[in-house]
């Protein structure tokens, strides 16, 4: 009976002393390290109580929070921070937290499927390539290219300098003026001198 009594009088005791505990709406804006903008979705959480939240796009966040409660302060790539909530007269509190880079150097590491230097620059030095001019000469094979010429298609680009060619073709035949070929003295030209071609063959 003396044991159930006092364990009543420890548990009305706790439950008087978590009761004098006041609720602050903690608010604050998260910046990076240069301090000019805020860091969005950065973890603002209470661990032992299992509550949180995430700052938004601009790095504020604002939550319900207990007195002496330890705020933890995480973001990928950033240092974690913690922050104990202080017994302050209002109910609000604006906190300002400037992350700190977390830098992680890695070790060069060398990736080569020679042991040395020396042994890779001896094998390139004994690589013999096939630099004769036999080769290059049935690679520019006239009729190969010719061939190719006829039976590769065209590509985006051509195709577009095609379309684009006979687009301007035809806004210059509906709204531009129809050159005469009669009235071109280069044309006369071109025409005496055919004839004059043909009188000495």
């Amino acid at each position: 009976m003396l044991i159930l009594c006092l364990g009543l009088l420890f548990s009305s005791q706790n439950t008087q002393a978590q009761g004098k505990k006041r609720v602050i709406q903690l608010s604050g804006i998260i910046l990076g390290e240069d301090s000019v903008a805020g860091v969005p979705g950065v973890n603002v959480y209470v661990p032992k109580a299992g509550r949180g939240t995430s700052t938004n796009r601009v790095g504020y966040f604002s939550m319900p929070t207990l007195v002496g409660d330890e705020i933890v302060i995480s973001a990928v790539g950033f240092e974690k921070q913690y922050y104990r909530v202080p017994d302050t007269e209002g109910d609000n509190l604006t906190i300002l937290v400037e992350l700190i880079s977390d830098t992680t150097f890695l070790e060069t590491v060398e990736i080569m499927p020679f042991p040395t230097e020396e042994i890779f620059k001896e094998a390139v030095l004994a690589l013999n390539l096939p630099v004769s001019e036999d080769v290059n000469s049935q690679n520019l094979n006239d009729e190969l290219l010719a061939l190719m010429m006829q039976t590769t298609p065209m590509d985006g680009y051509v195709n577009y300098r095609y379309y684009m060619d006979n687009w301007a073709m035809y806004q210059n035949d509906r709204f531009g003026p129809r050159p005469n070929p009669l009235l071109n003295p280069f044309n006369w030209a071109r025409f005496f001198k055919g004839l004059k071609n043909k009188k000495k063959d």
